[in-house]
């Protein structure tokens, strides 16, 4: 930024604000571009927020924005990883408001026939995905995504698909992004399937996984 912009922001006069950053310069949190004469962050302001970064876990964010949610909705949620097995719930919690549930901690999610597996399909190389997909049981195998529909659920960040076991249950799930911009866990919900409150339903999951990937230092 430049100087007039910094003093415009901070709600200062020029001469407070190029005072204050001459004093952060100095400290290592600010630095002068020796060519244009703007300002950006420097060093030691990087530093800090790298150690931030590095020192948040995704899936305990999203682990706290999916308790919340099952405890305001008639659905269990969760986390979950990606594992050489394939999607794997490491948080799940149940809500007072739905009793049902077709999974519990721990359990290996099917790649091709979840809503989980989806999302993690559109954001992972599709030799990752096949490895999974080779070691889970026959009967967890559906049909394979095609690529216009991983490329529909990249662009929304989410997915959901009626569970192929139980007819009256549907699975949503949505992308939580690192700092990198690499997906770092999905959260996940199972309900009635219940077209009045699904897009509503599905409204809040995917606000939910916006703001835990942007406390993870990502992009919604």
């Amino acid at each position: 930024m430049a100087l007039s912009e910094v003093a415009k922001e901070t709600r200062t006069g020029a001469s407070t604000a190029h005072r204050y950053l001459r004093s952060l310069i100095a400290e290592g949190f600010a630095a002068q571009d020796p060519a244009s004469g703007r300002y950006d962050l420097g060093p030691a302001a990087l530093g800090i927020g790298m150690g931030a970064l590095r020192r948040i876990e995704p899936v305990e964010v999203a682990a706290r924005h999916m308790k919340k949610l099952a405890g305001s909705l008639a659905a269990s949620a969760g986390v979950a990883i990606w594992t050489e097995r394939g999607p794997t719930l490491v948080r799940w919690y149940r809500s007072a408001y739905f009793s049902i549930s077709t999974v519990m901690l721990g359990d290996v999610l099917p790649v091709d026939n979840s809503a989980c597996g989806l999302v993690f399909q559109a954001f992972m190389t599709p030799k990752m995905v096949d490895a999974a997909r080779q070691q889970q049981p026959a009967n967890f195998r559906g049909t394979q995504p095609d690529a216009a529909r991983l490329s529909f659920i990249r662009q929304a960040g989410a997915a959901e698909l009626n569970e192929h076991l139980f007819s009256s249950l549907t699975g949503k799930a949505a992308a939580i992004f690192d700092a990198q911009g690499e997906i770092a866990c999905v959260v996940t919900t199972v309900s009635l399937i219940d077209a009045a409150r699904s897009e509503e339903h599905f409204s809040l999951l995917v606000e939910a996984a916006n703001a835990a990937s942007k406390e993870c230092g990502g992009t919604a």
